[in-house]
This record gives C-alpha cells, sequence and structure tokens, in this order.
C-alpha cells in the first residue's frame, strides 16, 4: 500500500488593523471615566434646559401674576409665590437665564482676552512680558466688589445683565492671563516652536495656531472656574443691591428679596440658593473632568 505526501497550503496570516486615535477621542475618552464630572455636565445641561427652555413650557412668567400675595409650594405653584405674588417657579427660571447668561458672557470674554494677552506676554518676554504683567497685576490688586459696585453704580439706566456682565469681565481676565503666560512660557521652547518660526510662520499664527491650542487644556479650565466665580460674584453684587435690577431678576436678586422671609418662608431663599450652589459644583466638577482630560498623564480609570 503506497503512501502519499499530503502538502497543505500555508495558511493566512491574521492581518491586525489599529486605528489610530486622534487627540480629542482621547480627552473624551479619559473625560468619560470621570464619573463626576459626567454626570455634573448632565446636571449643568439639565440646569440650562430649566433656564432657557422652561419659561416656553410654563404658563407663568417671572412678573407678578394675579392670584395670593403669598403661597405655599403647592400644585399650581410648585415652588410657591411671594408676598408680592411673584410665582417662585417662573423667577427661578428667569434668575437662573439671567445668571448663566452673565456667567457665560464674562467667561468667554475674560477667557479670550486673557488667553490671548498671557500668550503675548509669554511669547515675546522681556520688556513686553513685564509691561503687560505689571498690568495685569494692577488689576489683580483691585478691590473686585467695590469696583464692580463703582461700575455698576454707572452704568446708564442702572445694571443690566450684560453691563454687569462687561464690569465683571473687565476684572476677571487678569487672572486668567498670568495662568495662559505661565503655560506658554513653557510651550515656546519646544521643536514645534522652532519648526514653525524656521519655516517663516509670523508671530501671530504661532500665537494662535501653535501655542494657544496646545494650551486649550489650562484655557477650558480656567473658563469653567470663571463660570463658578462669576456666578458668585453676581449672586453678591445683586445680594447688596448693586446687581441685576428689577423689573428683571436674578438668583441673587431673588436671595437679597427673600432674605428677610428665611424663618416663615424658608422655601423662598432655599431654592434660589440651591441653583447657585448646583452650578458652581457641577462646574467645577466639570472642570476637574476636563483638566484631567487634557492632562495626558491621568491614565488612571474613575472609580
Amino acid at each position: 500500500m503506497s503512501s502519499s505526501l499530503v502538502t497543505k497550503a500555508p495558511q493566512a496570516t491574521p492581518v491586525l488593523t489599529t486605528r489610530q486615535r486622534t487627540q480629542m477621542e482621547l480627552v473624551l475618552r479619559r473625560f468619560l471615566r470621570h464619573r463626576l464630572a459626567v454626570g455634573s455636565l448632565v446636571l449643568f445641561l439639565l440646569i440650562i434646559l430649566f433656564a432657557f427652555v422652561g419659561p416656553l413650557l410654563w404658563k407663568y412668567d417671572y412678573a407678578y401674576i394675579d392670584g395670593p400675595s403669598f403661597s405655599p409650594p403647592s400644585s399650581e405653584y410648585p415652588l410657591g409665590t411671594d408676598q408680592a405674588g411673584h410665582d417662585l417657579l417662573g423667577q427661578s427660571m428667569r434668575g437662573t437665564q439671567q445668571s448663566l447668561k452673565i456667567s457665560l458672557l464674562v467667561a468667554l470674554i475674560a477667557t479670550t482676552f486673557g488667553a490671548l494677552w498671557g500668550a503675548v506676554a509669554g511669547f515675546y518676554r522681556g520688556w513686553a512680558d513685564g509691561l503687560l504683567m505689571r498690568i495685569a497685576d494692577v488689576v489683580l490688586t483691585l478691590p473686585s466688589i467695590a469696583i464692580a459696585v463703582t461700575l455698576s453704580v454707572n452704568l446708564q439706566g442702572g445694571a443690566s445683565w450684560w453691563g454687569l456682565a462687561l464690569v465683571l469681565s473687565f476684572l476677571a481676565w487678569a487672572g486668567i492671563s498670568r495662568v495662559v503666560r505661565g503655560v506658554v512660557l513653557s510651550l515656546r521652547e519646544q521643536e514645534f516652536v522652532e519648526a514653525a518660526k524656521a519655516m517663516g510662520a509670523s508671530d501671530l499664527r504661532i500665537i494662535v495656531r501653535h501655542l494657544l491650542p496646545n494650551a486649550l487644556g489650562t484655557i477650558i479650565v480656567a473658563a469653567t472656574v470663571t463660570i463658578a466665580t462669576t456666578i458668585l460674584a453676581e449672586t453678591a453684587l445683586s445680594f447688596i443691591g448693586f446687581g441685576v435690577q428689577r423689573p428683571d431678576t436674578s438668583l441673587g436678586l431673588l436671595i437679597n428679596d427673600a432674605k428677610l422671609s428665611v424663618q416663615d418662608q424658608p422655601w423662598l431663599f432655599y431654592f434660589p440658593g440651591l441653583f447657585i450652589i448646583l452650578i458652581a459644583l457641577t462646574v467645577n466638577f466639570i472642570g476637574d473632568g476636563l483638566r484631567d482630560a487634557f492632562d495626558p498623564r491621568q491614565t488612571l480609570v474613575r472609580r
């Protein structure tokens, strides 16, 4: 019986395919691991919906309503009414909306201006750095509340929400500029900056296209911190009567109106205060998550 050799065709070697993740995908992946930050982001988005979509769905606005001058929380008025007959739920929506508009505008203006100011100072160094940082130091030494009160009092027609935002922006940009300057001082020594200079890139292009994008993590964290601090600053100004004025309202103004009723009608004081605390805490936790997400050294999974 003859035997024959059976030859088998060589098996194909499986090809492993990998896809390189982009920087934003890595940032998003690290942020989603930070459960507290993700939960805070969801809650912050719900607060935004409450402030901007709620007034479109709720049948009462933030002004005076026909009804009892005072009513505790009920099915008709979930947060009750104050002694002037204002629906507290409608006022809370409007107050949260105005406070958010102020804080977001301050974060946008102060972060943009402060980042550019600090980037220019850190990039050029020398006399330009000294001059720009001394100006920032002068702004930092100003008594914030006193200056804000003085400027808001002199606004034409009282302090509107956008006027108050401009005042607070003037007081907030200096701290951001110092943070960004410190980051740019280290980035300007990197090889990619030298390569951009060798290729003939202008100083403005290097700052805008190379330095600021690489400092984006620090800038975003500074913006979130600015939102939280602005909410508290606006509350303080409105509480002492130099913030948003009637007939409009804000969270700080609601607390100011209810300070004498905290013993008899505590919900008039605590509901607006709860929104202030939630906004400040959620924005701070979001900032913590973004800080970890933009830091490549943060590789641990958040539990």
